[in-house]
């Protein structure tokens, strides 16, 4: 999952993005609104992480401003005010949760998938794709023949073809959302051909047909309809 942490304190900033990093969340880090709004005007996320108390604006003006940057994924509020007033205008400005400061790490953590599994899966842990079944929670993917043997990245990859199932993903897209930040060393896109080669080969083996596509000149597209040409 790619999340947007936005955060003014130096030290929950880095425990927290820490933490993500460790725990299969791809994280790119703000520690003021214009730096975050530069952010979501580059990239797409699954989910925010969002303080709305700053020095200089607000967390509010970043979800105000999401109906003009065109940004539909998840919104976690984190705030030290628990006040009933705060929450409900979060929660109408477009926000999916609110946590209150100070909280555990894996609680947090715990509400970023379950608004994953609510935005995108239909609430579910478990997901059954044509002959691919894909444990959300547990972080693995199976077919009838057993356990695919994923490296975090496959799975990652897999899964980002899962949320944009049926639709063309580009190449540079992918790279975007595997290494976030990082993204611009990556000088060229031969990484992701091996990623993906390496993934449709361990889906076949398995048992599972080769439900990634190409798309020639654009990038690649995640489907159980058969009626599309694999290349």
């Amino acid at each position: 999952m790619k999340i947007l942490l936005i955060e003014d304190e130096p030290e929950l900033l880095k425990s927290i993005g820490h933490y993500l990093s460790q725990n299969n969340f791809r994280c790119d880090q703000a520690d003021n609104i214009r730096l975050a709004q530069a952010y979501l005007e580059i990239n797409d996320y699954d989910c925010i992480v969002l303080d709305i108390t700053f020095p200089l604006g607000s967390g509010f003006d970043v979800l105000k401003s999401f109906d003009s940057i065109g940004r539909h994924c998840g919104i976690l509020i984190i705030s030290a005010k628990d006040s009933l007033e705060d929450k409900l205008y979060g929660l109408e400005l477009g926000a999916d949760d609110y946590l209150t400061k100070p909280f555990h790490l894996p609680e947090l953590a715990a509400r970023l998938y379950a608004i994953q599994r609510r935005r995108f899966f239909g609430g579910n842990d478990i997901l059954k794709l044509g002959e691919l079944m894909v444990n959300i929670r547990d972080k693995y993917a199976k077919t009838q023949n057993g356990v695919i043997d994923l490296t975090r990245k496959e799975f990652d990859l897999l899964m980002y073809f899962i949320s944009n199932k049926e639709k063309v993903v580009t190449k540079q897209s992918i790279v975007d959302h595997l290494w976030g930040e990082h993204a611009s060393m990556t000088d060229n896109h031969d990484l992701i051909y091996v990623h993906i080669k390496n993934l449709r080969k361990k889906l076949v083996e398995k048992g599972c047909p080769d439900y990634i596509s190409g798309v020639y000149g654009v990038g690649y597209r995640f489907s159980i309809d058969k009626s599309y040409q694999k290349i």
